[in-house]
């Protein structure tokens, strides 16, 4: 086995925060997702094991008649297996119950994300990338089989007719299946046109399916990434440095060895790993080791401390344009405010953990990923073998919100599994997904308008403060400029009419050793968090209603304009007169190409503690796929930004974090939950994303509740129960628009 340079082995030894796909990145994908053959995907049909059928990547018939579907985006919970298959099945002519779904291999050749310009499940771009392409894949499967069959007969084959993989010439009742045709259709020509179904003969699309993964969830059958086992597997356990960038001074490891079950210690630059037989045995070995740790150069390094920092930075730094449509003077006569958003954990259900295997002349990986080239990208690296001798079998997964875009705890595996002559499956605790997680940035945002004398804005200006996760993770997808557009998503782009507009952002980057990451709902996320609770006090200050205020800046949006009038009419806005510190707030968006809107009721305790009551939200994501997928994804995602805003943070103190599980990085809880009710606008628009859109919309919608209940406008997260608290809130009682 050829050894990487030493100096790329030690960033990827170094507990696993690894930025060093940028060092095989290459350039983009060589080709993106196509429904026609690829000069690589001869190969990939190969490794299949030579299915009969298999005109492009998504699409395998075999020999026996089983028709195959390869999804090349990962599934998360988000239902986007029964999605994708249901648009290749639609133009197949198959229906759910005859196929099987499979994870797509690491290829980004034939696997990259139309939009993401790379093998990712992100940036709810799966539906919007493969809206055509998926279609057009099972079209042109379609049409080989029924030439096939046409051939066969010698007929025509605008005669011949498909349902449920049988192709049938109508006139003389000669039927044969695709599993009968697929060796013949195997040799047509590949079509170069194909004309799509038309949205009033859809079977599938726009259905409320069943998810094809359920019955497998529900009885165990499927399995997670932390499932795997296979021969000769020892369970690895890894204790890293408390400050990140820190690094291993000595090991002290003769109380561990002497635990049962015990195989080996293998020492990293920052991280310490136990192999056993049994994760129990790891575990206890693990907490007896004695550990001398050298704090490195961020033990100094603090949440406090970056916030003062992004304050000045924020005033005094350079800052890169956005948009500026000019004439965005303010004058004296203006409203502003301030925001701080904090880091936060992405927690997924199931921890990080990978399965490794690693021999002189190949390395195999089981994990569940959103990045599967990402992953067999670091394994190469580390392990100095060519790609094509690195296999990544992806699994379902546990959750992933953007963590398992990352590539660093497969990283941390590889590194360990190369030390040892046995395959390992590294699980990490609880404590160490949260402590070493690759968080969201924390931000800081200044937000300005100056009105006009029915008090809409005339100006409105905004700076945006903070890392961004698009330099490490995608520098070409930068700007030519510089910017990073995930930055200002949400604020340089909003629904309503403004006709001076100036946003910007001002780069302030957190160490090497503590990068930033993509989260569920990314630059809007934050940015509608500061766009509508602002709309919100201009709304006050100016005495209107908050729907009326929006609904004026939205004459030329109609798609914006009914979602708001939808969730309205749905939650019944207005009709009923709130009790006593209780209070309802709006909020309204365009991220990932879709509208929404949210609306909640919320009550406030005199002690400061919030129930949320009851919601609504409306959604445009264009042609709707599966209406029970759209329901759940925004269900979930407004769950999980409420969640985030009441209760999520992340602080670092001497380099590392201080929060280490659900106790103390707390996530919304069922009996916190309330009903929420989920409108589905009817759109001929292309379908548009939807897995972040809740989460993107949830939080500035409570706070603009929680000012109707209290009068305390929010401008840090998490909310804080001391300013909410009776006493507390006469203290901190803001006039609507006020500094």
């Amino acid at each position: 086995m050829s050894s990487p340079d030493a100096s790329r082995r030690a960033i990827l030894q170094s507990g696993g925060l690894v930025l060093a796909f940028t060092l095989l990145r290459g350039g983009r994908a060589l080709a993106i997702a196509s429904p026609r053959q690829q000069p690589v995907d001869g190969a990939a049909a190969a490794a299949d094991r030579h299915p009969a059928f298999a005109p492009n990547a998504f699409i395998r018939i075999d020999h026996d008649g089983r028709v195959r579907l390869v999804v090349p985006n990962v599934e998360m919970g988000q239902g986007i297996y029964t999605g994708e298959a249901t648009l290749l099945a639609e133009e197949l002519d198959v229906d759910l119950d005859q196929i099987r779904v499979e994870h797509a291999p690491a290829n980004e050749a034939l696997y990259a994300s139309p939009i993401l310009k790379r093998q990712v499940t992100g940036d709810s771009a799966s539906t919007r990338g493969a809206w055509r392409v998926l279609r057009q894949a099972g079209a042109v499967a379609r049409a080989m089989m029924v030439s096939a069959a046409a051939e066969k007969w010698n007929v025509a084959a605008a005669s011949c007719s498909v349902e449920r993989g049988v192709v049938t010439h109508r006139s003389s009742g000669r039927r044969a299946t695709y599993g009968e045709l697929a060796l013949a259709a195997s040799k047509q020509p590949i079509p170069q046109n194909v004309t799509l179904k038309e949205r009033k003969d859809f079977r599938l699309i726009g259905k409320p399916w069943r998810r094809l993964d359920s019955a497998g969830k529900v009885d165990g059958t499927i399995e997670f990434g932390i499932d795997v086992r296979i021969p000769d597997m020892q369970i690895a356990y890894v204790v890293s440095s408390p400050s990140r960038g820190g690094k291993v001074k000595s090991v002290d490891d003769r109380r561990a060895r002497a635990v049962p079950g015990v195989k080996d210690i293998v020492r990293l630059e920052s991280t310490v790993a136990v192999t056993a037989n049994h994760y129990w045995a790891a575990k206890t070995a693990a907490a007896a080791l004695d550990i001398e740790w050298d704090a490195g150069p961020n033990g100094g390094f603090s949440t406090e401390q970056l916030f003062r920092d992004m304050e000045r930075n924020s005033g005094t730094g350079q800052a890169i344009v956005a948009i500026d449509t000019g004439h965005t003077a303010l004058g004296e006569e203006r409203m502003e405010a301030i925001y701080q958003f904090p880091f936060l954990a992405h927690a997924p259900m199931e921890p990080l953990n990978a399965t490794v295997h690693v021999r002189p002349d190949a390395c195999e990986i089981w994990v569940g990923t959103q990045a599967p080239q990402r992953a067999a990208n670091v394994a190469a690296l580390l392990t100095g073998l060519p790609l094509q001798k690195i296999t990544v079998h992806n699994r379902y997964l546990g959750g992933g919100f953007g963590r398992r875009g990352e590539e660093d705890s497969v990283g941390m595996a590889v590194a360990i599994a190369r030390k040892v002559p046995y395959p390992i499956k590294m699980v990490w605790s609880r404590e160490h997904d949260i402590q070493y997680d690759i968080p969201r940035p924390a931000f800081l945002s200044r937000i300005a308008a100056a009105v006009d004398r029915e008090g809409y804005p005339a100006v409105l200006t905004a700076r945006v403060t903070g890392a961004s996760v698009t330099r490490r993770f995608a520098p070409a997808a930068l700007r030519s400029d510089g910017l990073d557009e995930d930055t200002v998503a949400g604020v340089a782009r909003t629904p309503y009419e403004l006709p001076n507009v100036k946003v910007d952002w001002v780069r302030h980057d957190t160490p090497d050793a503590i990068p930033v990451g993509f989260w569920r709902g990314v630059g809007p996320g934050r940015n509608l968090f500061t766009v509508e609770t602002f709309m919100d006090e201009l709304a006050h200050a100016a005495g209107k209603d908050p729907i009326e205020y929006r609904r004026a800046l939205l004459r030329n949006n109609p798609r914006a304009l009914g979602v708001l009038n939808l969730a309205a009419e749905r939650f019944g806005w207005g009709k009923t007169r709130s009790a006593a510190r209780t209070g309802c707030g709006v909020a309204l968006g365009e991220p990932f190409e879709s509208y929404v809107c949210a609306m909640v009721e919320v009550a406030v305790s005199p002690q400061g503690e919030i129930r949320l009551l009851r919601a609504v939200g409306a959604i445009d994501c264009g042609i709707v796929i599966n209406p029970n997928t759209i329901e759940a994804q925004m269900q979930g995602g407004l769950l999980f930004g409420w969640g985030a805003a009441l209760y999520s943070e992340l602080t670092f103190i001497r380099g590392g974090i201080r929060q280490s599980n659900f106790h103390d990085y707390r996530v919304l809880r069922i009996n916190e939950t309330p009903p929420v009710e989920i409108a589905i606008v009817d759109s001929d628009a292309s379908p548009s994303g939807i897995g972040e859109v809740g989460t993107a919309i949830a939080a500035p919608a409570l706070a603009n509740a929680i000012f109707v209940a209290t009068g305390v406008r929010i401008r840090t997260l998490p909310i804080s129960r001391n300013l909410l608290s009776e006493r507390g809130a006469e203290k901190t009682v803001m006039s609507p628009g006020a500094k």
